[in-house]
């Protein structure tokens, strides 16, 4: 019991290292070619920092333990916006572009939304539905693209990194992150056998809590730094790319099953979409007091799970 909690804090710790460093390298690429910095936040950054969120889904279905890449996906979302940027907004008020209140925050609901009637439905996220949510992918990815067209950048600063030490960031990054997340199913499954709580809830929780840590590391430092486009970027892509990305191609390797109490966890992660949207669809920001609500959200939250 003691080694397997020592090695799931190891696990978090390579996880967020390898990640950190990804991001770094990632970005730092990204610039040389002068992306926005928002497109930069949903893409680079966002499928950086959800890496882990990928390399545990898939560990965990390889492993046999279904309810923990479902748990996993739906917990990152829920504290990716209750949690991450609760805490963010608190730190500092957060400016949100136009576009992704209209377009990129009913983006995620939609998709979560998708992800619990293929649930509710067929009790199983099957190759078919999982190359669905990868060809949505593409299309959000081609809409990226578009953006990107009319918001050239031509004054982006230039990476203080060198090409070779770009792709070592890249290579080791990814190689710590899935080192890590191996460690992080493994030990967490141990850990929840041996209290006796489900595979759903460690997903839910504590694995969920763990591979936040790059989105929560990256928005408080974006926030410290005034760049609130890479901040909220950051969450909404990894929500985006969470489902699409990670469950589509861990559904694609092997069918997930989809336990019905994952339908309540779902309808918390789109009431999580609307509440955003409902903070910033006027002013457009999100400010210290919509934090505040988040953050509390987020503990009402635990309280449910853990009754």
């Amino acid at each position: 019991m003691l080694m397997n909690i020592i090695l799931l804090i190891a696990g978090f710790l390579f996880l967020t290292y390898g990640a950190d460093m990804f991001i770094d390298g990632a970005s730092a690429l990204a610039r040389r070619f002068h992306i926005p910095e928002i497109v930069i936040g949903l893409t680079v950054v966002a499928f950086g920092t959800s890496l882990s969120e990928a390399s545990v889904s898939i560990a965990s279905v390889l492993h046999g333990a279904d309810g923990v890449a479902v748990g996993n996906i739906l917990g990152s979302n829920i504290a990716n916006i209750f949690l991450v940027l609760g805490i963010t907004a608190i730190i500092t008020t957060l400016s949100i572009q136009k576009n992704t209140i209209r377009y990129e925050i009913p983006f995620v609901g939609f998709i979560t939304l998708l992800l619990m009637c293929i649930g509710a439905y067929y009790g199983i996220i099957s190759r078919f539905w999982s190359g669905v949510l990868v060809a949505l992918l593409c299309l959000f990815m081609f809409y990226l693209v578009c953006c990107s067209r009319q918001e050239i950048e031509s004054d982006t600063p230039a990476p203080h990194m060198s090409g070779i030490k770009m792709i070592l960031f890249l290579v080791v990054g990814i190689a710590a992150v899935i080192f890590s997340s191996n460690l992080i199913v493994d030990s967490s499954v141990n850990i929840a056998r041996a209290i006796k709580i489900s595979e759903r809830v460690i997903g839910l929780t504590v694995i969920a809590f763990g591979t936040s840590l790059p989105e929560l590391v990256t928005c408080i430092v974006a926030a410290i730094k005034k760049r609130s486009d890479l901040a909220v970027g950051n969450i909404i892509g990894s929500n985006i790319i969470n489902i699409l990305f990670v469950l589509g191609v861990t559904g694609l390797i092997k069918p997930i099953p989809f336990e019905p109490a994952f339908l309540i966890d779902g309808a918390v992660g789109i009431i999580a979409v609307v509440m955003l949207w409902l903070f910033v669809f006027r002013c457009g920001k999100l400010t210290r007091n919509n934090g505040i609500v988040l953050l509390l959200s987020y503990f009402f939250y635990l309280g449910y799970l853990f009754m």
